[in-house]
């Protein structure tokens, strides 16, 4: 039986497609016994950027929706600050100053000779040799 040429055969893009495309399913044409890749339309450059930019400006909305509401917590907490400094000057006074001894103790012990690190340093080092003469 003679092969007839089909019209779908010149719908079939027998390079594949472009680079960024959709990848469709292959087709095959049973009358031609060719397998291809039907024509894909074409997407607008244009379209995915404005689609692109769109987005960016929903993002950028949100960004500055976050900062507004942040700005207004952290003013919020200023005020409530200042309000508590007037009303309880005595107790604020003792917060910082536990504050400040807490980072002084903190300071100074970190500034103590850590002689059990230091051993603890020494036993993995033993420890270390004794298998490496086991080997």
């Amino acid at each position: 039986m003679p092969r007839r040429k089909s019209t779908e055969t010149a719908t079939l893009d027998p390079e594949g497609g472009k680079i960024g495309e959709p990848v469709p399913k292959a087709v095959i044409d049973r009358s031609t016994a060719s397998v291809g890749v039907p024509r894909q339309p074409d997407h607008g450059l244009g379209e995915e950027l404005s689609a692109l930019r769109l987005q960016i400006e929903t993002l950028q909305q949100q960004i500055r929706d976050g900062a507004r509401s942040v700005k207004r917590g952290a003013g919020k907490a200023v005020g409530q600050t200042e309000a508590a400094v007037k009303l309880y000057p005595a107790s604020t006074l003792l917060l910082v100053a536990a504050v400040a001894a807490a980072f002084a103790y903190a300071g100074r012990r970190a500034s103590l000779p850590r002689r059990r690190h230091q051993s603890a340093l020494r036993e993995v080092w033993d420890f270390y040799d004794t298998i490496r003469a086991r080997i």
